[in-house]
């Protein structure tokens, strides 16, 4: 079954937004050690892969939480 919102694309919802989450998913894999680089990626291993998606996800969690416990919209 083929779920046509959402076909496993990397697009991003908001065009303007993809510089800064490039800019972001680059900083979160610095921070945690994993050799990305623009372009071709193909030699890291899956587990370097998800480490990066995942502590961005983690990352932006823990931001959302701050904003709202802080009563905070932006």
């Amino acid at each position: 079954m083929s779920n046509n919102n959402n076909s496993g694309s990397n697009r991003t919802e908001v065009p303007e937004a993809r510089e800064a989450l490039n800019r972001f998913k680059m900083e979160v894999a610095s921070e945690i050690g994993v050799p990305l680089k623009q372009g071709y990626n193909g030699d890291l291993t899956s587990a370097q892969a998800g480490s990066v998606g995942g502590e961005m996800v983690r990352k932006m969690i823990k931001r959302q939480e701050e904003q709202m416990s802080s009563g905070s919209n932006l």
